[in-house]
């Protein structure tokens, strides 16, 4: 009888510890939250974006980017000012990204003009790609399944397959398939899809460095969905911890922006 009640205590035991171990488990949604927490840091910051643009293996046009960002306390989205440095053509010019609002301002003109996140910046690289974004905010993650796959450099990586659908009408994307690594929430690769399903275009993170404390992707391989010899390299340099203000992020303010 002894024996019966202590198979039954541990019985009980084992199946609390399965429950927990069960509950410890991180959602779909909150393995999204750790992967966007990797891309960005959680508190203001500028970089440089070098975009690439190659087609047929050869280098076809090239644009580098300042960011300054910050997230909007109230949504937890960032808010993004974008400056061209170069090419000479587009120095100075800005892109505004504040909220659901998407401007482009030329200094010569003088004037700004709401744009599209799905509108080309260069080559694959859209509007939503090259401003700062976090996905679990704009994205509800339905599915996590583990897979192995192929990472940008041919490595193998166990990961979860998170499929995620647009969760506001101002998201870039219908949906969204990414990789991230098991464990240490690198995202991997990623597809991304209209809402015929018809796939746009294709991503790799690589080559993760210390950045700000943790390891970031330093570079984005994004390729077309219809023709895989078109391929755009975003590079990420001078990641920094820096105050952003909030009057550079309103556009009234556009004009009378200085670059640092």
């Amino acid at each position: 009888m002894r024996f019966n009640k202590l198979g039954l205590i541990c019985a009980a035991l084992l199946a609390c510890l399965g429950s927990s171990l069960t509950q410890a488990a991180p959602t779909p949604q909150e393995i999204l939250a750790a992967s966007d927490a990797v891309r960005n840091p959680d508190y203001p910051f500028g970089m440089t974006n070098t975009l690439i643009e190659y087609k047929n293996g050869q280098q076809t046009d090239t644009s580098t980017l300042g960011i300054y960002s910050k997230a909007d306390p109230a949504s937890g989205q960032f808010r993004s000012l974008i400056r061209y440095i170069a090419p000479a053509r587009d120095a100075n010019k800005l892109i505004l990204f504040s909220g659901k609002d998407l401007w482009f301002y030329d200094p010569s003109s003088k004037a700004s003009i709401r744009m599209s996140p799905q509108q080309r910046l260069l080559g694959q690289a859209s509007n939503g790609d090259v401003v700062t974004v976090n996905l679990a905010r704009d994205y509800k993650a339905v599915s996590a399944t583990e897979e192995d796959t192929q990472d940008g450099e041919k490595q193998l990586r166990h990961c979860n397959k998170v499929a995620m659908q647009a969760g506001t009408p101002d998201a870039t994307y219908h949906h969204i398939e990414m990789w991230i690594e098991v464990g240490s929430y690198h995202p991997v690769k990623a597809r991304f899809y209209a809402d015929s399903n018809k796939l746009l275009k294709s991503a790799y993170y690589r080559k993760y460095e210390k950045q700000l404390g943790i390891d970031r992707p330093t570079e984005t391989v994004i390729i077309d969905g219809l023709d895989p010899k078109w391929v755009t390299v975003m590079r990420y340099s001078d990641l920094v911890k820096r105050d952003v203000p909030d009057l550079w992020l309103q556009r009234e303010y556009l004009p009378r922006f200085k670059p640092e």
